[in-house]
């Protein structure tokens, strides 16, 4: 079946959802920077073309990059400079108090307070937290000889081992477990308002980082919590409680979510082909690698968005002030110039850490260490405990005839669920 992918609205259209792949491999045929027709926006698909956008600050601001062509703005960009309007209307764009959507110097000084939390010290001691949390995730669910592994396993994984990063108390890990929707069957703490927090998650975690850095700037500890309560910017000022709060908060909601997406395209991928299993189990050296080809082939961010500040050219189009421009790294990471056989998922592949999976630039991501660990941590456990896994064909059909499904989203790339089957230890 021939698709019209010329009149298909990306952002719009569920049948691109299951696999985007085709539409992306279509626009990169006709140039890797085309101005997709439908919202104006110009879509980078190609490797080179995107990692010079991601580096180039001067010329492209993130103040759209979550909702991209959707973002209300709150001007009409003017001239070939908005840098400008841009400021003057700060304040005024969606979720401008989050880093992501951030430029410098502000994101210079939101970042600084990471860096007195990914440590090489910190980043050790959150490891060894999660050998033992892989653990006793496996344990809540491996008598059952399967599971719906993004509920028993990738979610709550990936939610405590940021929370660990954060220094959340672990008598508190329980209860962001249940106000994340992560709780293990039967455990409700009974205390929380769901009903609000089902809402807005994120103001919950606000609101309880924002009591942890109060108290530990009234009350300081050795603790990680007090490491970042007491940070100062690279001036010397001391940041306010609520920036401070906002970075936590977006390093723990981000986190979470696109390394549960990780682990969940790693194990369908094990799941699908277990000689790949069998690799793995001989020789654990090659997990690292397995995991990068993971990264490369299901970019859990599928597109991440800039505007143009400044009356440039991306690749050879000409960009004015004001556009919108869209890279994916789910279609970079398989640009054919740049990857070999982009669509084979190949374990032996030796370029495969230069995928733009985590971005590049002053954005790229902070957590990508972490996120990394997690998932080698995770596939070594899972390994080590689990025998063979296979996917559940009950739920998702033959191997020759499976069917996913995948979050109806633009902007990331994650399954809603992976049943898998497994003998026991």
């Amino acid at each position: 079946m021939t698709t019209d992918f010329d009149n298909i609205d990306y952002f719009t259209d569920p049948s691109l959802v299951p696999d985007p792949h085709p539409y992306f491999d279509h626009l990169r045929a006709k140039c890797p920077v085309i101005r997709e027709p439908h919202h104006g926006v110009v879509a980078v698909t190609g490797w080179e073309e995107a990692n010079a956008v991601y580096r180039d600050t001067e010329s492209f601001s993130s103040c759209i990059s979550v909702m991209g062509p959707f973002t209300p703005m709150p001007f009409t960009p003017e001239g070939d400079d908005i840098c400008a309007q841009i400021d003057a209307h700060r304040t005024e764009i969606p979720m401008f108090e989050h880093m992501v959507t951030m430029d410098p110097p502000q994101h210079t000084d939101a970042r600084s307070i990471l860096s007195r939390l990914l440590t090489p010290k910190r980043l050790k001691e959150n490891e060894d937290f999660m050998w033992r949390l892989a653990d006793r995730h496996i344990d809540e669910f491996i008598a059952d000889g399967r599971c719906e592994f993004l509920a028993a396993y990738a979610k709550p994984f990936s939610l405590l081992v940021v929370a660990d990063l954060l220094g959340v108390p672990e008598e508190d890990h329980e209860e962001f477990r249940e106000a994340f929707g992560a709780e293990r069957p039967g455990s409700r703490i009974g205390s929380l308002d769901h009903e609000t927090i089902s809402v807005n998650p994120l103001a919950w975690a606000d609101e309880k980082f924002g009591q942890y850095i109060e108290d530990r700037r009234r009350n300081p500890r050795e603790d990680v919590l007090t490491s970042i309560a007491t940070a100062k910017y690279p001036d010397g000022s001391t940041p306010e409680v609520v920036d401070v709060v906002r970075t936590a908060t977006f390093l723990f909601a981000a986190g979470q979510e696109t390394t549960a997406k990780l682990l969940s395209a790693a194990l369908r991928v094990l799941g699908d082909r277990p000689e790949l299993q069998e690799t793995l189990r001989a020789d654990r050296s090659r997990i690292p690698n397995f995991i990068e080809e993971c990264l490369r082939m299901d970019s859990p961010v599928k597109t991440v968005f800039r505007m143009a500040r400044k009356t440039t050219t991306v690749g050879e189009v000409d960009t004015p002030a004001g556009t919108t421009v869209m890279v994916s790294p789910g279609a970079v990471n398989r640009d054919p110039r740049r990857f070999e056989n982009p669509h084979e998922f190949d374990i032996n592949r030796r370029n495969v850490r230069e995928h733009l999976a985590f971005s590049r630039g002053i954005h790229s991501c902070p957590g990508a260490p972490l996120a990394r660990v997690e998932g080698r941590v995770s596939v070594e456990r899972l390994l080590d405990r689990l025998g063979t896994i296979a996917i559940d064909e009950e739920r998702h059909g033959p191997r020759e005839d499976r069917r996913y499904t995948y979050e109806p989203t633009f902007i990331l790339r994650g399954l809603t669920d992976l049943h898998i089957t497994f003998s026991g230890e």
